[in-house]
């Protein structure tokens, strides 16, 4: 009955991030998907993409999009592991990822991450040049957070 990671396609990530997240839709899209299992039942999924932010789009840089689990304990630190392991395994030198200020981040710090930047709270992604609906994350302070292990 231990946990496993295992692959998942992107709609099989897309999928589990509609039924579980609390607070995001499934992204656009991924450069890859991980996915964790107890036995052969998926209980987790990370999605890992281009950073949002354009200025970490260096080519170098991934961004952790999306995780969702079940709330199987520890499913989220192994799936941060396995995707800084696969995103190093690719020849990437960075991953980052955010959290809501309010969250604690404890499966972060479990998997061995560390809060490198605050980020205070925007009005959102609609501009008056490009209209655009708010799903209820806006103007939230966020933490960015990237693994401690050093690149090599």
């Amino acid at each position: 009955m231990s946990l496993r990671t295992v692959p998942v396609t992107f709609a099989e990530a897309c999928g589990f991030v509609a039924d579980w997240h609390r607070h995001h839709r499934p992204p656009r899209g991924h450069k890859f998907s991980v996915g964790v299992a107890r036995d052969d039942v998926l209980v987790g999924v990370a999605v890992v993409g281009r950073p949002v932010a354009s200025r970490l789009d260096d080519g170098m840089t991934l961004e952790v999009t999306r995780v969702a689990t079940d709330g199987t304990r520890n499913a989220c630190s192994l799936l941060y592991a396995a995707a800084w392991k696969a995103a190093r395994a690719l020849g990437y030198r960075r991953l980052v990822t955010y959290t809501q200020d309010a969250e604690s981040g404890a499966s972060l710090r479990a998997a061995g991450w560390r809060v490198v930047a605050s980020r205070p709270a925007q009005p959102g992604w609609s501009r008056p040049s490009r209209p655009r609906v708010d799903h209820g994350t806006a103007e939230i302070d966020r933490r960015r957070w990237e693994p401690t292990e050093p690149t090599g």
